[in-house]
């Protein structure tokens, strides 16, 4: 939009790992420290892992990442050493927005193209790639707000209950949960900012995303929130964490109920010494 500065998040913030970054080990120091670890008397190495980033949906970098991987782990293997787990890590992406999510049929048969004859035990971390499409966070509008510049939707949840967007300025889809006269079919669609009601500008859903005219009280989802959802949220702004709700085959279930706010304070303790103990220590100091 004319007069709008785009926003990124911190430079390497969510970038595949680079050589500058705290991840791992140096290729070329991998084997040296491998031998050096077999070595020692109360350690035992079994393998290795490899991670080359998140969200990836692309199969070429998983391919060429784990060509070096097998490569690297034959030849500690051929020089004697114990090695016999292998683990590919995660990093594979799901559809957000309009991606194309990684294909697990093309992914498997890739592995079996690799490693099938290895000997080698395998291991997978596919997080995100279970659990993100399974969440949703539910929230209702609260308060419509028009400005000069801006159509502003301010709804229940905020940053602390999901921090991708604030964070990464990450896309959630957002959808209108209910009926509604009409339908969505054919709704008129308008750009709106899909904000929390914490006090930082920060605290944002979605800008100009294009959506029908909401009205407070109805309820958003925000959706493939199941990764890195309830995981990061807090309890910033003496905010409560939300209840969590399981539905499976059409029942649903409490499986983690709403925070009382109580219990924000409850594991404080009271320092032991009061302003008089500290007037007077100040006074001895005098």
């Amino acid at each position: 939009m004319p007069g709008r500065t785009p926003r990124s998040p911190p430079d390497g913030a969510i970038s595949p790992p680079r050589r500058e970054d705290k991840f791992g080990i140096p290729e070329e120091e991998a084997a040296q420290l491998y031998a050096r670890a077999a070595a020692e008397r109360w350690l035992r190495p079994v393998g290795l892992a490899v991670h080359i980033g998140s969200q990836i949906t692309a199969l070429a970098p998983f391919e060429r990442a784990y060509r070096r991987l097998l490569e690297r782990a034959e030849a500690l293997r051929a020089a004697g050493l114990p090695l016999r787990r292998l683990d590919l890590g995660g990093g594979l992406g799901i559809s957000y927005r309009a991606e194309t999510a990684l294909s697990l049929e093309r992914f498997g048969a890739m592995l079996g193209r690799l490693f099938a004859r290895t000997g080698f035990e395998l291991a997978l971390e596919p997080g995100r790639y279970l659990v993100g499409p399974a969440g949703v966070l539910l929230t209702r509008v609260i308060r419509r707000k028009e400005t000069a510049h801006r159509h502003f939707v301010i709804v229940d949840a905020a940053m602390n209950d999901l921090i991708r967007p604030a964070l990464y300025d990450a896309w959630h889809g957002i959808v209108p949960v209910g009926p509604r006269p009409g339908g969505l079919e054919g709704a008129e669609l308008q750009e709106a900012d899909v904000v929390g009601p914490v006090c930082e500008s920060g605290d944002t859903f979605a800008r100009a995303r294009l959506l029908p005219p909401l009205a407070e009280g109805e309820i958003l989802a925000l959706l493939d929130a199941g990764a890195y959802g309830r995981v990061m949220a807090s309890t910033y702004n003496a905010r409560p964490l939300a209840a969590e709700v399981m539905i499976r085959e059409g029942r649903a279930a409490l499986i983690r109920p709403r925070q009382r706010r109580e219990e924000l304070w409850a594991h404080e303790i009271a320092a032991p010494f009061d302003a008089g103990e500290d007037e007077a220590a100040a006074g001895g100091r005098g």
